[in-house]
């Protein structure tokens, strides 16, 4: 009794290693490539619970996500004018057919990354000899990554795997010929600054004599017009006192004789050295006498 239970329980028991060796789970995120003798038996896509014969057929799972390649260090290209550039890009791909990807490079996804890396660089390389400096800086960049992801797709669909972006990130000159671009720019900079300046001063200048030009015309036309208010006002002037001495004469040579009196005494230091019997102290002389024929 004792023995068909040991039996019982030994059957039992393989039954479950039998059956765990035969069951597997495929995630939602891997292909699942199931081998019978070292040849591809089945390639599972879809993710759940799978089985497989034991000790006859073994499994490995892909990744089927996107995988990103990102380059290490900048690659050196030569462009259509001969001069260097450093390049910095990345790829992004996934595996599309396991099977094919399997049979070319055996499955590994450093071969997988060896090839892709091989492809896209001589694509940038070909492109970047077909163009100048500023175009693949910034005129026909997005271009290139365009044409460099349809060339390496194409290539890439022979192992089974699908490109799905190629980005340049970063686009630059080596050391060594950015101080030499730097510095001719700077040189160039100074010279349009010059030029520049030199073009200022000369304008400034010309402002300049326009303006005293200008300052001159308005002070002699100012002069002009304040000479002719001026002789206008002295004629005007004088006028009214002819028109006023003619309306009295006396009058007028007694209040001239006045304003005379007034602007030559107004201080009681102003002091006049006449003779007594000049005419300008005609009326003086003649106030008493005046008088006398008026009494």
């Amino acid at each position: 009794m004792s023995s068909r239970i040991n039996f019982i329980g030994a059957l039992f028991a393989t039954v479950l290693v039998v059956l765990a060796m035969s069951i597997f789970t495929v995630d939602q995120r891997q292909f699942a490539v199931v081998f019978q003798l070292g040849e591809v038996k089945q390639v599972i896509t879809e993710p759940g619970l799978n089985f497989k014969v034991p000790m006859i057929q073994n499994v490995r799972f892909f990744e089927k996500r996107i995988i990103t390649m990102d380059s290490a260090e900048p690659e050196r290209f030569i462009t259509s004018e001969k001069k260097n550039v450093l390049v910095d890009s990345y790829i992004k791909w996934r595996i599309v057919d396991p099977k094919l990807y399997y049979v070319s490079v055996g499955g590994d996804e450093s071969r997988a990354k060896t090839r892709l890396s091989q492809t896209v660089n001589a694509g940038l390389r070909e492109e970047f000899g077909k163009r100048t400096v500023h175009d693949v800086v910034s005129g026909s960049r997005d271009k290139i990554m365009e044409q460099m992801r349809e060339k390496a797709d194409s290539d890439a669909r022979k192992i089974g795997v699908q490109i799905v972006d190629v980005r340049l990130k970063r686009v630059e000159l080596p050391t060594e010929v950015s101080d030499a671009v730097y510095r001719r720019m700077e040189a160039e900079r100074k010279r349009v600054a010059n030029e520049l300046r030199s073009e200022g001063s000369a304008e400034a200048e010309k402002i300049r004599a326009d303006a005293d030009r200008q300052r001159e015309i308005i002070i002699a036309d100012a002069y002009r017009d304040a000479q002719k208010i001026k002789g206008e006002g002295d004629a005007k002037a004088s006028a009214i006192y002819a028109q006023a001495f003619g309306q009295n004469p006396e009058f007028y040579a007694f209040y001239r004789s006045l304003e005379a009196y007034r602007s030559s005494f107004k201080a009681k230091s102003d002091v006049m050295v006449v003779e007594p019997n000049s005419d300008f102290f005609k009326y003086m002389k003649n106030v008493g006498r005046g008088n006398d024929k008026g009494k």
